[in-house]
């Protein structure tokens, strides 16, 4: 199921305002990425998630139309899904995508294309590493005696 076009055109609108607001499709829906950090997604099974953070997470579930972001029967917590019905007026969308905006901008501003860093290159033994592969003086040596 594709996401509601209509709707990632109210919240695109609503965003215009912002920097560095970069649109992904992720999820199955469209996620509206802020300093690189989610904030908000049209869905493609219908309504929007919207990142709340974990402190609020209980509270905004008390509000009309709202229920839990399960994800492969896990509940993640500080994200909450919003019927349609929840933000069919301007203001409801507004105040949704503000919420999201409040707590993204708690979060410290991520680089983007985070990539692991790169491995050590295998460097030379340190000498404890040298000395316990090293066979004991004296004894166990192979080869001819003198």
């Amino acid at each position: 199921m594709a996401y509601d076009e209509n709707t990632a055109a109210r919240v695109r609108k609503l965003l215009a305002g912002q920097r560095f607001v970069v649109e992904k499709k992720m999820m199955g829906g469209l996620c509206f990425m802020v300093n690189n950090t989610m904030c908000c997604t049209v869905s493609g099974r219908g309504g929007m998630l919207i990142r709340v953070g974990p402190a609020a997470h209980a509270h905004m579930l008390q509000e009309p139309h709202t229920s839990p972001m399960e994800m492969r029967g896990r509940i993640m917590t500080g994200f909450v899904r919003v019927a349609p019905e929840g933000y069919q007026g301007d203001a409801a969308l507004k105040t949704w995508v503000k919420r999201g905006l409040d707590f993204v901008g708690t979060m410290p501003a991520k680089t983007a294309g985070r990539k692991a860093a790169p491995r050590k290159a295998a460097s030379a033994p340190s000498k404890r590493a040298a000395k316990a592969k090293a066979p004991p003086r004296g004894r166990g040596q192979t080869g001819p005696r003198r």
